[in-house]
């Protein structure tokens, strides 16, 4: 339940939990259940895995847990004043949640560190952005920096649709990837404002690649004190995660 993979990418005001596998056990609340209702059982199991994840992450905020059912274009719906993101792929299900006050958005992305489908860069990526991927693939050929860049841009798009509440394509975020500082930057090429009529211009993100996963994240609006790491469920008294883990409802 640790969240070691997404520690070092969040803010201290952040607080996130993951899992490596399914937890049989997992339960849900009706709503959410009704929302599977035709879903294989491989799609249930890490459905319920990471909203585990994410009312763990909640229970240790303070905040109590509802039903979390997707709303549009799949985000899931929050408590009020928390924001969150979650997030699964093979192997691997998390998620991270923060109070309003001290992060206007968080979006994060796991992904498998293998190279992306052939054909999807060049629908995703500008030339330029081609052009860098390029660069860094020539100076670290080990790294599969595409999909470093498929997973910034959907840790991006996460973090953006709460706060403007439209569709962003991949083509209207220009990221550049840090390869020495592991971090990342999104040029916002589309208009958009925060619910407080403020522009959205550009995000700052992080990356690592761990455990043969590329992880990804975007903490939008921080107060001061963006660059300590994340808090997990590792620091916090056992007592609370047990209670939060083991019931809730």
């Amino acid at each position: 339940m640790t969240a070691t993979l997404l520690t070092r990418l969040l803010p201290p005001a952040a607080l996130s939990a993951e899992e490596f596998g399914d937890i049989p056990d997992a339960w849900l609340f009706p709503e959410e259940a009704a929302v599977l209702s035709r879903a294989v059982e491989r799609r249930r199991k890490e459905f319920a895995t990471v909203r585990h994840c994410a009312r763990v992450a909640l229970t240790v905020l303070g905040r109590p847990a509802g039903p979390m059912v997707p709303g549009e274009r799949g985000a899931p719906t929050w408590p009020e004043g928390v924001v969150g993101s979650m997030t699964h792929c093979d192997g691997y299900r998390a998620a991270a949640v923060s109070r309003r006050t001290d992060v206007a958005a968080l979006g994060i992305d796991a992904e498998p560190h293998a190279p992306l489908p052939p054909g999807l860069l060049a629908r995703i990526a500008s030339p330029a952005e081609r052009n860098h991927l390029a660069t860094l693939r020539h100076a670290r050929p080990a790294l599969h920096w595409d999909r470093v860049f498929f997973s910034a841009k959907e840790s991006v798009y996460k973090a953006w649709f709460p706060l403007a509440g439209t569709w962003l394509d991949f083509r209207e975020a220009e990221v550049t990837l840090d390869p020495h500082r592991l971090t990342f930057r999104a040029r916002l090429l589309k208009t958009g404002h925060d619910p407080e009529g403020r522009p959205l211009q550009v995000f700052h993100g992080r990356w690592q690649v761990s455990r043969r996963l590329v992880v990804t994240a975007v903490a939008h609006g921080v107060t001061p004190m963006s660059r300590a790491r994340g808090r997990t469920p590792r620091d916090i008294p056992y007592g609370m995660l047990h209670g939060a883990a083991d019931g809730g409802r």
